[in-house]
């Protein structure tokens, strides 16, 4: 997997200020490591669902990773967080799953 041309999804329950503070958390995250995404993209868990094999990665509250077993099964990355506010989880996460060096 090229590590310079990921797409990443965020998810939270409704979409809107969670995932978009953990969007901006993951942003300070990618800086910091020195990746560039394709795209990075926040929205509610319906859409995400729905659209997170179109993604490299998805990110979510732990509570709802069970809920991207499909797109799992598909090979994207999904990574449950236990604080989506926290950049350096976020970057513990992607050395994690060899998303950075």
């Amino acid at each position: 997997m090229d590590k310079e041309n990921l797409s990443f999804l965020v998810c939270c329950a409704n979409g809107g200020g969670t995932s978009l503070m953990c969007k901006m958390s993951l942003q300070r995250a990618l800086d910091k490591l020195g990746i560039k995404p394709k795209k990075l993209h926040h929205c509610a868990l319906a859409e995400g669902k729905s659209s997170a094999t179109r993604f490299d990665v998805v990110f979510c509250p732990r509570t709802f990773e069970g809920m991207f077993a499909s797109a799992k099964e598909k090979g994207t990355i999904v990574i449950g967080l236990r604080n989506v506010m926290s950049s350096q989880e976020i970057e513990e996460k992607m050395r994690e799953f060899g998303l950075a060096d």
